[in-house]
């Protein structure tokens, strides 16, 4: 379960590289399947000299705390994402709705008057006629020539008009009337500013959670190789001269901490897992077969359409340990006495599944 979620939440933060998602699922450096086959019990985290309930606690605490950092990490993830999402959705809606702070500019306005204010209206397509005929006399006191359309989408246009701060109200309600929808909006050029500035951070904070940027100047010896008619003529090599006017920056990309957090902790508790497939391996082959310990794990990876071929030759080979539950499979209506685990998954040998569909 935790290594589901760290798996898919991985998916998540890549969104813009989902191709290469399964490529970071790696444990202890290597890809999953090839850390199942070269499977050896790690010593020195889990001692096998301490008692099973130790090594057993130890895994459940270190996956535990696994799970409490991924929620409080993942949390403060979805916060900025949700806030992103929250500013991003005022910026694709349409006039009526939609954040300003991308359209319009301070030229736009007649600011720090006692008298004058410029209102903005949206105004449909159909009506822009209809606009320019009538806006002047909608009510007393409109600026003349005032208005001029400064956005439009597919639904209408944004119109500026400028008019007395007294009969405000008034034009708004004739506005209304004739399907003219004055937009409440007051420049503040402060206010736009920290809105953008936000929009911008926040996009920044989550990308850097999947990667960081860094550029940085690189001194480096270049042979400049020009073509000509005849042939080529080349440079000899030697460091980048200043006097020639050339500057060369190295991009280097760098994981984001979430993301390097999650590929460690995947590793990690992908790692647990299988110790603990391995102890639960030990541990049911002990308590089926008894003392002293002579069975052997194995690792098996058939194809879907041999699924049922390998049951059948594996039932037929190991029934001789458990009669009762190889005549079960036989009979799916044959009840095993005291066993309360479905009959499908219980056969005369051990059988522990590994699934490897993370990202499903």
């Amino acid at each position: 379960s935790v290594i589901k979620k760290i798996a898919q939440y991985i998916g998540e933060v890549m969104e813009d590289s989902k191709d290469k998602v399964q490529e970071n699922l790696l444990a202890n450096g290597v890809d999953l399947i090839s850390y199942l086959t070269r499977f050896e019990w790690d010593m020195a985290k889990y001692p096998i000299k301490q008692p099973l309930k130790n090594i057993s606690e130890a895994l459940a605490k270190q996956v535990t705390q696994i799970e409490a950092d991924l929620k409080i990490r993942s949390a403060a993830y979805n916060n900025i994402k949700g806030n992103l999402q929250s500013l991003e959705k005022k910026t694709v809606g349409n006039l009526l709705t939609r954040t300003l702070a991308d359209i319009v500019h301070k030229e736009d306005f007649v600011l720090d008057s006692e008298y004058l204010i410029t209102l903005l209206v949206v105004v449909p397509k159909s009506s822009y006629v209809q606009w320019q005929k009538t806006y002047e006399s909608l009510s007393d006191m409109v600026v003349p020539r005032s208005t001029k359309m400064i956005a439009e989408d597919a639904e209408g246009g944004l119109f500026t008009v400028t008019l007395f701060r007294k009969v405000m109200d008034d034009f708004k309600a004739k506005a209304r009337e004739n399907r003219f929808m004055v937009r409440e909006f007051y420049f503040d050029e402060k206010e736009l500013k920290c809105e953008k500035e936000e929009l911008m951070k926040l996009a920044s904070d989550k990308k850097q959670q999947y990667f960081l940027v860094n550029w940085k100047p690189l001194t480096a010896r270049l042979r400049i190789v020009s073509a000509a008619h005849e042939g080529f003529s080349g440079g000899s090599y030697g460091p980048v001269s200043h006097s020639k006017g050339i500057a060369i920056s190295l991009c280097l990309f760098s994981q984001g901490p979430l993301l390097r957090w999650l590929k460690v902790n995947f590793s990690e508790a992908f790692v647990a897992w299988i110790h603990v497939k391995a102890l639960r391996v030990f541990v049911e082959s002990v308590l089926r077969y008894g003392l002293p310990v002579n069975f052997q794990a194995m690792l098996l990876q058939p194809n879907r359409k041999s699924v049922k071929r390998l049951r059948d030759v594996l039932n037929v080979v190991f029934k001789h340990l458990d009669e009762v539950a190889a005549a079960s499979i036989m009979d799916p209506g044959m009840d095993i006495p005291g066993l309360q685990l479905s009959n499908q998954e219980y056969y005369p040998y051990v059988y522990f599944k590994i699934d490897l569909s993370l990202l499903d």
